[in-house]
């Protein structure tokens, strides 16, 4: 079976404004995209759409073969996904939580308990794993937000900002836990403001502006084409700034 994340002419309109006007591109497995754009550029629209929660005006999405559209359920098994305002369950615990969402996934509950204790393991949450939600620093959280988004074992990541409002330590531990998964085989694709988190970490990038893709490529190939130095002077030729 594909392990990838593909979309095909994708269209969503809100009344008179068009978020998303025909973006098409894939990830790979094993490769990390990105996906870069000014705020209201339609990247969060695209996201959604991806993972499910949106439904296109017209276009496909497909994940790892099955389209969201005929196959919904058995689209939405293969991914995991974190919108930028995912919120937790403040009385319980990141462990309480992960058990509470395996039940959702319907994961067996030896298959649970050994998935929660791997991802407090490798997040490095043992010192908060079983502390109300609502007591967690904002980095803490956003690691029990990416252990729930990891602990079905998904092909295809979704992530949105996954490091805004981060302090460095945060927003690194992050990237790297993203790099693992593409180590993994998985197909990432995330948004970002951060450009520099652009430049470590994506093997592709695609930019949007105004709702359409402007670019899509690897950097050098985006930096040659734009006639750039730099990834942030290409992403601004390639949105007319």
């Amino acid at each position: 079976m594909q392990s990838d994340l593909r979309c095909v002419g994708l269209r969503k309109q809100f009344g008179a404004v068009k978020a998303v006007d025909d973006v098409s591109f894939h990830v790979s497995p094993g490769e990390v995209v990105g996906l870069l754009g000014p705020n209201g550029a339609g990247k969060t629209t695209v996201l959604r759409m991806l993972s499910g929660i949106l439904t296109p005006d017209a276009g496909q999405v497909l994940a790892c073969g099955y389209d969201m559209k005929e196959d919904p359920l058995a689209a939405k098994r293969q991914i995991g996904f974190l919108s930028g305002d995912t919120q937790l369950y403040q009385r319980l615990t990141p462990r309480e939580l992960l058990h509470y969402f395996a039940e959702l996934y319907e994961l067996p509950k030896a298959a649970a308990q050994a998935r929660t204790t791997e991802l407090i393991s490798s997040l490095d949450m043992a010192s908060f794993a079983d502390r109300p939600c609502d007591t967690l620093s904002a980095g803490q959280k956003q690691r029990s937000n990416i252990a729930r988004a990891f602990l079905h074992d998904p092909k295809v990541l979704i992530l949105d900002e996954p490091t805004t409002a981060l302090d460095i330590l945060s927003g690194r531990f992050i990237v790297n836990a993203i790099r693992e998964q593409r180590d993994l085989g998985k197909a990432v694709l995330f948004s970002t403001h951060i450009m520099s988190e652009a430049e470590y970490l994506c093997d592709r990038i695609v930019m949007i502006h105004q709702g359409r893709k402007t670019e899509e490529g690897s950097q050098s190939e985006i930096i040659e084409r734009q006639s750039a130095g730099n990834l942030t002077d290409a992403f601004l030729r390639a949105i007319g700034e």
